[in-house]
């Protein structure tokens, strides 16, 4: 069985930066990041209940948390019309997909139309992943298909990642996307 690695923490401070900004001891870490993965998860349960944007793009980008000692700064990054081209973001990518699944489309053509959104943008590979019972199936698989470079052994590769769970009525599927750019 092969190792798998997040290829964001694999290239955390070479081409990428970290989404939360903030210095704490020790001993006060964990409750630290506890802490941010609380702010994410409020901030994403209340856009999911909300907002409902008719563009189709209701997704998040990324959410960034810079804390200092007297002020705690979060930096929202959005669909449409705040990023110019939102389907260039695995996150937001990976939400049209769940919504499509939801909607009762086969699977293979959503990753296909989400390949087609990401070849407007200028990426030189995409890869999407996703695994679980598809079809309604009674056995558990994984499809992926590639379209492109998608070289996740170079570190100088800039590569955004996004691991998304989709609630199902027959279970939750899991989706995986790599965004290979410059």
């Amino acid at each position: 069985m092969g190792q798998k690695i997040n290829p964001f923490g694999f290239r955390l401070g070479i081409t990428q930066g970290h989404h939360s900004i903030w210095f704490a001891q020790a001993k006060n870490y964990s409750d630290g990041l506890q802490e941010d993965q609380k702010i994410r998860n409020c901030i994403k349960n209340y856009l999911q209940k909300n907002m409902r944007i008719s563009s189709g793009v209701e997704g998040i980008a990324r959410i960034e948390i810079r804390k200092r000692i007297d002020l705690i700064q979060v930096i929202i990054y959005m669909g449409f019309p705040k990023i110019t081209n939102p389907y260039g973001h695995p996150n937001i990518l990976a939400e049209f997909i769940a919504g499509q699944l939801k909607n009762r489309v086969p699977f293979r053509k959503a990753i296909k139309k989400a390949i087609e959104l990401t070849e407007q943008v200028d990426t030189k590979g995409i890869q999407v992943q996703i695994a679980g019972r598809l079809d309604e199936k009674e056995i558990a698989r994984v499809e992926w298909m590639r379209e492109g470079r998608v070289p996740l052994q170079t570190i100088r590769a800039k590569i955004d990642y996004c691991s998304y769970g989709v609630r199902m009525v027959y279970g939750v599927l899991g989706i995986k996307i790599w965004i290979f750019w410059e």
